[in-house]
Parts: structure tokens; sequence; C-alpha cells
């Protein structure tokens, strides 16, 4: 009796790992997809803060759209033309608090922006909440939208 007992506790340990197996590569390559687009956000930002335009553009989906705290909503064209405004300096672009979460060849990232530089206008300091949608096209992610808002204040 003790050793059917042991044989069906090893025979559903057994079926219970060929079950999990299947999943363990899906479960590494988005942990790997998430990991990448992580990097991509800190690379995006960088290439903004540094007026890499080009960078920029070769990271953006061609119907990328992005919608600004005010309303205003730019394509890629549009969004690469309102950055380069040459009235703008960018002193501090940095993220944080910011979670990546896969759907597929989709992920979604969410987070706090913050901004500070010089414009026309004067000094600014941007504190922003943000969503970036990125995709993998061809093997390769691009950014298809953002938003930003104005977080609520405490």
């Amino acid at each position: 009796m003790k050793d059917r007992s042991m044989r069906k506790i090893l025979i559903s340990g057994l079926t219970l790992c060929l079950l999990i197996i299947p999943f363990i590569p899906a479960a590494a390559q988005e942990e790997s997809d998430s990991a990448k687009v992580r990097a991509l956000e800190n690379k995006i930002t960088d290439a903004y803060r540094q007026r890499h335009f080009d960078i920029l553009a070769s990271m953006l989906d061609e119907d990328f759209v992005i919608t600004f705290e005010d309303g205003n909503v730019y394509g890629k064209t549009g969004y690469i033309s309102f950055s380069g405004t040459s009235t703008i300096r960018v002193d501090v672009a940095e993220m944080s608090d910011f979670k990546v979460r896969m759907h597929g060849n989709t992920a979604v990232v969410t987070g706090v922006y913050r901004e500070r530089g010089v414009d026309k206008d004067g000094a600014y300091d941007y504190h922003d909440r943000f969503t970036d949608v990125w995709m993998k096209v061809g093997g390769k992610w691009l950014l298809v939208a953002a938003h930003y808002g104005i977080p609520v204040k405490p």
C-alpha cells in the first residue's frame, strides 16, 4: 500500500513537471523581452535629452502617435519636428517607478517621467505620468503610442 501511494505521488509530480516545462521558455522569453523594452525606454529617453533625433526616429513606428499633457497629439514626423524645436534645451529627462507589462508582441510601459530644462519662456520642470506602447515588428521593438498626463497632486 505504501509503494502504491509513493508511486501516485511520483507520477503526479512528474505529470506536473511535464505540464510546466512548455511554459518555461515562454516565461524566459517574456523576461528577456521585458528587459529589452526597459533598455529601449532608457535609450529613447537619452536620445531625446541629447537631441539625437535620428536615433529617436529609428525607434518610432511609422504610425506612432503621442498625446501630451495639454491635449496636443502628434504623429511621428510632427513629434520629431516638435522635439527638435531649437528653443528647447533639456537638462534632465528621467523615468522612475516604471513597470513593463508584456502581452505577446506588445509591451505596455507605465511610470513617472520628469523633464527639466529651458525653453523660450524660461525654465520648466515637468512631472508626468506616462504610458508607452511598444510592439515587436519584424523582430524589432518599436514605440507605437505614448501618452503623458500631469499626475494628480497629493
